[in-house]
């Protein structure tokens, strides 16, 4: 397939795309025309999007290496390269240090961080037999900004802005891109116990210097963005898709 092909039809693997952000960046994707793999845990949900988009649909534990490589192998047997990785697969986990079990906090670190290393780990050997690609993480503000009762999921996050840099140096030589984006708090399914509820939702609105949480569109415009090829000199960068929270505060007047 030659280089136009690739650039109007890219094959992209989406893990966690039955999630909020995940389904929002696939159908976005798809409607660009591009060929995806969508992976997930929930069977179901997977295959429902599936069949909506037209995608291939693979049931992942993407915390688990074998099961990672094997969709990247299913990709690759399917349309013969992948273009673009984006790991959508996360949690959330809002509680101090003292009162986080060892198992929340090992659950915490496997959802973000180990499905995010899983992910770079078997995208950038798809990507180096096949040219060079692009992978797309998410981490989170709270990486970056001292957030109250937010320490694993902070320390989990923080792990992929390091996963990042570093892939994106080691893969550079081999054309491969690693960028991520490091939202705010985003209205999605995961999310709802946080947006449905009025005193915390009003709180966090009130930190975000835009005066609103963030929606999936708004995550996964930039994840496509990231992803797309007309980015070819864009990697090792941080994104923050987050109201303003991670590097502004409101003013007085607001």
């Amino acid at each position: 397939m030659g280089g136009q092909e690739q650039k109007q039809h890219p094959v992209i693997v989406v893990l966690g795309a039955a999630g909020g952000i995940g389904s929002a960046l696939a159908r976005r994707l798809a409607s660009k025309g591009a060929r995806l793999v969508l992976a997930g845990r929930t069977p179901g949900s997977i295959a429902l999007l599936a069949s909506e988009l037209g995608a291939h649909g693979v049931s992942v534990d993407a915390t688990r290496f074998d099961q990672v490589d094997a969709m990247f192998g299913e990709a690759l047997e399917l349309h013969g390269r992948v273009d673009s990785v984006v790991n959508c697969v996360g949690s959330l986990l809002l509680k101090p240090a003292h009162l986080t079990s060892e198992a929340e906090f090992a659950d915490t670190v496997a959802a973000n961080l180990t499905s995010a290393f899983a992910a770079v780990r078997a995208g950038s050997r798809a990507m180096v037999k096949t040219g060079g690609g692009s992978i797309a993480l998410v981490s989170s503000v709270a990486a970056r900004t001292g957030l109250a009762n937010h320490e694993a999921i902070a320390a989990a996050k923080a792990g992929i802005i390091g996963l990042t840099l570093s892939a994106a140096t080691t893969y550079a030589r081999q054309r491969i891109r690693v960028n991520c984006v490091a939202p705010g708090l985003v209205r999605t399914p995961m999310t709802k116990k946080f947006t449905e509820n009025e005193p915390a939702l009003k709180a966090s609105v009130n930190m975000h210097p835009l005066g609103r949480i963030g929606e999936p569109a708004d995550v996964a415009s930039a994840l496509a963005w990231l992803i797309d090829a007309e980015q070819g000199w864009v990697t090792g960068q941080v994104i923050g898709v987050d109201g303003g929270l991670g590097s502004l505060r409101p003013s007085s007047a607001s």
